[in-house]
């Protein structure tokens, strides 16, 4: 997977080059507007990490010029500027994401694959994880070949850690990519956990095979062998 940065701090930018190809992408950084979208009208890529506050250009005049030109690849914006107008600005103008610096890595990859999977490369509406089977498009589930009944809610947080299998999710990225609140309150950790245990029970108890695991204060993993 080919992914564009850009980002005019180099050293932000460069970290994110190097966590990136550790994850098998592939990087490149531009340091200004006009040599990214110079480097997007040569070259395709599969994602763009786009930043707001760029010499010449800003990230929003990028983002406009991008889908002027009808490209369609996934843009996530990665910015200091939190603030909602921005981030319905951004989103209006065509990103497909947007998330706030400071960031964990590990939310960054997981709304990366989540963007390359809704792209062209990922076209199935299927999900497996070793004899677990989502089918995306009827909301079906089944292990074993067994069908499992789930709330919408409870399908929608197995759909996600699905899409992040064998990577922790953590509570704040439940809270704010399954359950869509922006503002994270403690007491969404005690809903959260009731959630996951009561999926647990459903899709783990009745089967030798454990695949949804509790990782110590960290967060929540599905994999097939437990991570510590």
């Amino acid at each position: 997977m080919q992914i564009l940065i850009i980002e005019d701090e180099e050293k932000v930018a460069r970290a994110l080059k190097e966590g990136l190809e550790q994850q098998g992408y592939a990087a490149e950084v531009a340091l200004s507007g006009e040599d990214g979208f110079n480097r997007l009208q040569k070259k395709p890529f599969d994602l763009l990490i786009l930043d707001l506050m760029l010499p010449g250009h800003s990230g929003f005049d990028i983002l406009k010029n991008i889908r002027h030109e009808d490209m369609r690849l996934p843009v996530l914006i990665l910015s200091a500027r939190d603030n909602t107008d921005d981030k319905v600005t951004g989103l209006d103008l065509g990103a497909d994401d947007y998330l706030a610096k400071p960031f964990a890595f590990p939310e960054l990859l997981a709304r990366i694959r989540v963007l390359l999977r809704r792209g062209n490369h990922f076209p199935d509406t299927h999900l497996q994880l070793a004899d677990l089977e989502l089918d995306l498009v009827d909301r079906f589930v089944k292990r074993s070949g067994t069908r499992i009944f789930l709330t919408n809610r409870e399908f929608d947080l197995l759909k996600y850690l699905m899409e992040n299998q064998h990577q922790i999710v953590s509570r704040e990225m439940l809270t704010k990519d399954v359950w869509q609140v922006t503002n994270r309150f403690s007491s969404m950790d005690n809903l959260i956990d009731v959630h996951i245990t009561r999926l647990r029970h459903k899709i783990d108890e009745p089967f030798d095979l454990k695949l949804l695991h509790t990782v110590r204060g960290v967060g929540f993993v599905l994999s097939e062998k437990e991570v510590s």
